[in-house]
């Protein structure tokens, strides 16, 4: 009996024997991929291979077809009337008028960094604090602030930061300029030589003030006296001044 061999061929077609046949002549019809050794003798079956080929090469010509074809043409008349068109499309592209631009146009002005010279801070826990820098363009400043307790309307203490301190810097002039300045429970104050100050008031207009001055300490001495000694009767008149604060007037 003739011993037969089934082998498997891989892409590269080196056969690879992996089991024995008693089949003489027998085809794989998975992929063509496999070979009878009989004797001696190996014959490859490769009659699906060469179909799969077949089609895959049918289908790159096709491929190839399809694709749109170029002709270069080294006609020297050929050659002058590419250089030509090149050149035209140069020039219209130069004589072409740009885009207006109707954005708004921002100048910034470059200025010069002025370094800071000296910068000094201390915080203290009670609320207190100290603060002075100076820079390089003459500017010097310094500043110290407190907490202090202050009777609001309702007579109750309350905690309000009192401000002074004072800075001085070069004019345009070149003048020297020296603020001093306060801010406490009584607004903020400002002192300094280039401030405007008002013209002295009138002998007219003083007298006038001082009455108007006495006209209110009278009335609240009275007032005072009133609540010290008629209780009822200042009472009476708290309650007109509220209903006349209110622009409620009273009608006796």
């Amino acid at each position: 009996m003739e011993q037969v061999w089934m082998c498997n061929v891989n892409t590269s077609f080196t056969g690879t024997c992996f089991r024995p046949s008693s089949v003489a002549n027998e085809r794989m019809s998975q992929f063509g991929t496999y070979c009878i050794r009989s004797r001696d003798k190996v014959s490859y079956d490769i009659a699906n291979m060469n179909e799969f080929f077949s089609v895959v090469l049918s289908a790159a010509l096709a491929l190839a077809a399809a694709l749109p074809q170029r002709k270069v043409s080294f006609k020297p008349e050929d050659q002058a009337a590419a250089e030509q068109n090149y050149i035209n499309y140069q020039q219209q592209q130069e004589n072409k008028q740009p885009i207006q631009d109707f954005r708004p146009k921002v100048q910034i002005d470059t200025t010069t960094f002025i370094p800071i010279l000296h910068f000094d801070k201390v915080q203290d826990s009670d609320g207190s604090y100290r603060t002075s820098y100076e820079t390089g363009n003459n500017i010097q400043a310094q500043e110290q602030g407190y907490l202090k307790n202050v009777a609001n309307s309702d007579n109750e203490n309350i905690a309000a930061l009192v401000q002074q301190g004072s800075y001085s810097y070069t004019a345009p002039d070149g003048q020297i300029i020296n603020v001093e300045y306060t801010a406490d429970e009584f607004g903020f104050r400002v002192k300094g030589d280039h401030i405007p100050t008002p013209p002295p008031v009138s002998p007219e207009i003083q007298k006038g003030l001082d009455l108007i001055y006495a006209g209110i300490k009278a009335n609240q001495e009275r007032v005072d006296y009133e609540a010290k000694n008629d209780p009822e009767a200042s009472k009476q008149n708290q309650e007109k001044a509220a209903l006349n604060y209110k622009g409620l007037y009273y009608q006796q």
